[in-house]
């Protein structure tokens, strides 16, 4: 065979070669098309999984209105799930959840408190600021005692009421007062703002401070006088995903829905600022 025949030769058993290997592969992109497709179809099909259960929200007690309202509005969003909250003071509820108690979301009414949970290693993520709340004086309905300003309270005739110190409104209350160059006793030191709030709706006390929500929420049970040194003491609202969450899922989207548009409205409404 000349060496030209055998050149042809060559060339044949190569193309046929080349042939069926591009027959080959594209049996397989053809089969790996309609296998991707139907997958894609299926995932599509299917939509997002649906969130369901339970999730447990450790909040701030200042919160307790505007995050029972979300709360509501979550589970008309989200059939087949249940918003439970465990509302108090933001110190207790860290303590719980680095005592192991079981929560999905932490929302705390200070930096200071949620670092007590992040310092422990429970956040699942770095908390994220989504309000601010401000100090406002609570005092009975038409302020018999015409109190008029901080100083105010520093009277021995009144009966004033704070927040306990380890707790973010008596920090706070703290931080105003040392603003101010005031000293003050009160009668009792309450363990969470609605506590210290109450005292004033049930006329055990004259005058407390509390937050701004608070009074707004209190309605006409209470009157707010605002003061100048609150401005020196506005409180941060981190909230995080808790790193052991029983229903992270669920808690994840609760936590969009709080910073959400819809979730600010509902807070600034409430009396919060924005961040």
């Amino acid at each position: 065979m000349t060496r030209s025949a055998r050149r042809t030769r060559r060339m044949l058993r190569t193309t046929g070669a080349g042939a069926a290997a591009l027959l080959a592969l594209s049996a397989c992109s053809s089969s790996g098309e309609d296998s991707g497709g139907k997958a894609g179809a299926s995932s599509s099909a299917g939509g997002p999984d649906k969130l369901s259960g339970t999730v447990n929200v450790f909040a701030a007690a200042s919160l307790t209105e505007s995050f029972t309202q979300l709360g509501k509005d979550f589970e008309e969003r989200h059939p087949g799930t249940k918003v439970v909250f465990n509302f108090g003071g933001s110190d207790s509820l860290a303590a719980g959840i680095t005592s192991g108690a079981p929560a999905d979301v932490f929302a705390s009414a200070s930096p200071r408190t949620m670092k007590v949970v992040t310092d422990a290693g429970d956040a699942a993520g770095t908390p994220a600021t989504f309000v601010r709340n401000r100090l406002e004086i609570a005092t009975l309905p038409g302020n018999p005692d015409e109190v008029a300003s901080l100083a105010d309270l520093t009277g021995d005739d009144l009966k004033v009421v704070l927040c306990d110190k380890t707790v973010p409104c008596g920090a706070a209350a703290q931080k105003a007062l040392t603003a101010a160059d005031l000293k003050l006793t009160p009668v009792s030191y309450e363990e969470d703002v609605k506590s210290a709030l109450n005292k004033v709706v049930l006329k055990e006390a004259d005058a407390a401070v509390v937050y701004r929500t608070d009074v707004r929420a209190a309605g006409d049970k209470v009157e707010g006088v605002e003061f100048p040194e609150a401005a020196d003491a506005v409180n941060d609202y981190p909230i995080t995903l808790l790193k052991d969450a029983p229903n992270a899922a669920v808690g994840t989207a609760f936590i969009e829905l709080v910073r959400s548009a819809e979730g600010r409205k509902v807070l600034t409404e409430a009396g919060f600022t924005a961040p």
